[in-house]
């Protein structure tokens, strides 16, 4: 395997394939546009597909309001047609930044088909650390200043709790391909993205 000391003298481009991961405010929006401005590439959050399909009246996003509408989940399989057709386009096709997909197992299934057929792979899956009682703590303070009845202490460590069931299971597949980096998210704003994209390989912003 090829260090970080080799690779300074050749040609070794850094990882643009990228699933970004990480709990309830741990920053993953922030930093996902961030190292996707830096890497040029497009970040993909599940919400933003939704939304662009949903206010595109395509066929998939006529069928996800049928369900949302109804106030029930979207089926995985209208989810990952979704994040397929996403990842045909154009800007995807040199690399791109994942936030919030895959959340379960079967996802991860359906995204490692939906690369296998777009002749890619996976480069690298970032995770960001950040202690419970902290991210807690920010955020019932932000849910008090935007007035937001959901961020409770009780329904945000249920959120969290949900976290870790769902996604635990997909950070040990990852674990186990060798993909996962693991960065300190209880930094600065600027420590984090620093750290991610000296993990990728890539120099950092100016």
């Amino acid at each position: 395997m090829t260090t970080p000391a080799q690779s300074s003298h050749v040609d070794a481009p850094a990882a643009r394939r990228l699933l970004i991961v990480g709990p309830p405010g741990a920053g993953k929006g922030t930093q996902a546009a961030r190292i996707a401005e830096a890497l040029d590439i497009p970040a993909i959050s599940t919400g933003d597909i939704f939304r662009a399909n949903v206010s595109g009246q395509t066929e998939l996003g006529v069928l996800a309001k049928s369900y949302m509408d109804k106030g029930e989940y979207v089926p995985d399989s209208v989810t990952n047609d979704m994040v397929r057709s996403r990842l045909a386009e154009d800007d995807a096709h040199g690399g791109f930044l994942l936030d919030g997909y895959p959340r379960t197992l079967p996802q991860v299934d359906a995204l490692d088909a939906v690369l296998t057929d777009l002749g890619a792979s996976l480069d690298a899956v970032l995770l960001l650390e950040v202690d419970n009682d902290a991210v807690v703590e920010r955020l019932v303070a932000r849910g008090a200043e935007q007035g937001r009845s959901d961020d409770t202490e009780e329904t945000i460590r249920r959120r969290l709790e949900v976290y870790a069931e769902q996604t635990a299971p997909l950070i040990d597949v990852y674990e186990q391909r060798g993909l996962v980096r693991r960065v300190d998210g209880m930094a600065s704003i600027d420590e984090v993205t620093a750290s991610l994209l000296d993990v990728l390989g890539a120099p950092a912003s100016r």
